[in-house]
């Protein structure tokens, strides 16, 4: 709750400079994803929205001011009640003084346009706009909706001392956190049971580190009702360099949910037409055929701050098949990262006479993994551990000599200021354990998973993960992540960077489901072995859909080919 308390404790000031900061963050949204979203979170006229409490956190130039402020006024015609009953009925905030005001106006206007008197739609509109930070001015506002487009404005891009304040109140604002994160936090926080969020922002949180928090926050206490992939949907007046996503959660328990996916001819479908057909999905019910609109329902949600891999209905529905098909590939295999070192110009070498011979290890980079196989470059790393610990320099004289003239540069890095006595150590204790066994490397950056098999002659450098198992074979194994099953794993799970490059990093490799190594058939098995030593993907592929019991027509979808 400390997003909550925050205010009760501190004086809430204007924050400087926000407002030049706040502009970069206006992305304006489509009026038919706007309904879109006003009707799955249920804020629809035949409903009763006089006793509602409905929250826009950013107002910008009224896009979903607007059209909640018409779906208002019908609602008060169904009832037979005044708009005057709905003076607390709507909440929409603009840190922009200038756009605060003509918010305002253009809620006056379609007021006065309504046949409102001027009188009363001055004191609604003056009264549903306010000029504030919503991130610190709603702590003690009780919300049935909370919905818009929050800013997308990256942390770094924020004036210090703000940064601060925002991390500070927030608890999910972690890492390299937009500030959209803290708009979700405060926009749960805020609902009351059976309260609605409906949000269109970009959707890296759902799969990034820095989203963590806020997944585990979600996963906690709500239920994820529908999720609406819109990479490709024109959802936006302008381009954005951002691939947004429409999330709607309710305070609820969680139930079926439905995740979508829209294209630009969904923007062309009837009115509604979208909107029903993802309800009836949510229902169980037949679905009725939108163009560029792909459904699934899928049972339940994912647990604590998983990633969420929603980018296609159909990746989804395969992703949890298998997930409750198959164990986890951590189930018989250890995964972890090579050796971090805080400096590799003075840890890594190729002068193999630089200090005691027993004081290097052959050290296994990412360039060495080109060729498929690992043909070492001869770098070595300059070993300050043994099985006890960090040794002792008196007992390495060229050791000690070759770090005393790199003391300085050394002894700057955070991890000897953390541990002054131990200067000279590595970020990471190297695991000597680890370099006679075989294992299989995998570079953290690059556009496919290409397993590469080291037999117990080298140890990882930090850009590369490991996977070591006394149970599975390797190279079956290897087979079963080199196929294009292994890659729709990590696709699902992790996030493209640009230029179309995958991170594969141990907390997607660990997640990757695979049969337990005795139940294959030795002729699996040979199979597997035979297409990671030629690195034939296309072989692989084939044995692990029968593994797997996946067609290829799924699989081509599911990867969105």
């Amino acid at each position: 709750m400390r997003g909550m308390q925050l205010p009760l404790l501190f004086p809430v000031s204007p924050i400087p400079a926000e407002k030049a900061v706040e502009a970069k963050g206006v992305v304006y949204t489509k009026r038919w994803v706007v309904d879109l979203m006003l009707d799955l979170a249920g804020y629809r006229p035949e409903n009763n929205l006089v006793d509602s409490v409905a929250v826009e956190p950013s107002a910008g130039d009224g896009a979903f001011l607007l059209p909640m402020a018409r779906r208002l006024l019908a609602s008060c015609v169904r009832q037979g009640r005044s708009i005057e009953d709905a003076e607390s009925s709507i909440l929409a905030f603009e840190i922009d003084d200038a756009s605060a005001a003509q918010a305002r106006v253009l809620v006056r206007t379609l007021l006065v346009d309504s046949g409102v008197a001027l009188g009363v739609a001055d004191r609604l509109s003056a009264s549903w706009v306010r000029t504030g930070d919503y991130l610190f001015d709603t702590w003690n506002v009780t919300a049935d909706f909370v919905v818009g487009n929050p800013p997308y404005i990256r942390l770094e891009e924020i004036p210090g001392a703000s940064a601060a304040r925002y991390r500070s109140a927030y608890g999910t604002m972690r890492g390299r956190a937009d500030l959209y994160v803290a708009f979700f936090e405060a926009a749960l926080r805020q609902l009351r049971f059976g309260g609605v969020c409906a949000f269109i922002c970009a959707d890296r949180w759902m799969r990034n580190q820095y989203g963590t928090e806020l997944r585990e926050l979600v996963t906690s206490s709500y239920s994820v009702d529908t999720v609406i992939e819109m990479h490709a949907a024109g959802a936006f007046y302008d381009d954005v360099d951002a691939y947004p996503a429409i999330t709607i959660i309710r305070r609820a328990e969680q139930r079926a949910a439905v995740v979508a996916s829209a294209r630009t001819e969904a923007e062309a479908a009837p009115a509604g037409a979208v909107s029903d057909a993802l309800q009836s999905a949510a229902l169980g019910r037949a679905v009725s055929a939108v163009a560029g609109l792909k459904i699934a329902r899928v049972e339940g949600w994912f647990k604590g701050g998983a990633p969420w891999p929603c980018n296609s209905p159909e990746q989804l529905v395969l992703l949890r098949r298998l997930e409750e098909g198959f164990s986890a590939l951590e189930a018989n295999a250890r995964v972890g990262i090579g050796v971090a070192t805080g400096n590799d110009a003075v840890f890594i070498t190729k002068d193999k006479h630089l200090v005691e011979p027993s004081r290097l290890l052959k050290l296994a980079v990412a360039k060495d993994l080109s060729s498929g196989t690992v043909k070492w470059s001869g770098n070595y790393l300059i070993d300050p551990w043994d099985e006890s610990g960090l040794v002792n320099l008196e007992n390495f004289p060229k050791l000690r000599a070759y770090f005393d003239r790199n003391a300085a540069e050394l002894k700057q890095r955070h991890t000897a200021a953390k541990n002054p006595r131990s200067w000279y150590k590595t970020i990471d204790r190297v695991s000597h354990s680890l370099v006679a066994k075989p294992k299989l490397y995998i570079a953290d950056i690059k556009s496919s998973l290409e397993p590469v098999l080291d037999w117990g002659d080298t140890y990882p450098h930090h850009n590369l993960y490991f996977i070591q198992s006394d149970e599975w074979n390797l190279e079956v194994l290897g087979g079963l992540l080199l196929s294009e099953i292994g890659q729709f794993f990590v696709e699902s799970y992790g996030v493209r960077m640009r230029g179309g490059y995958l991170r594969f990093q141990a907390q997607y490799l660990r997640r990757i489901r695979v049969p337990h190594p005795k139940a294959l058939s030795a002729e699996e098995s040979a199979e597997l072995a035979v297409a990671f030593r030629s690195r034939d993907r296309g072989l692989a592929t084939s044995v692990a859909r029968r593994i797997y019991r996946v067609t290829a027509a799924e699989l081509e979808v599911a990867l969105g080919r």
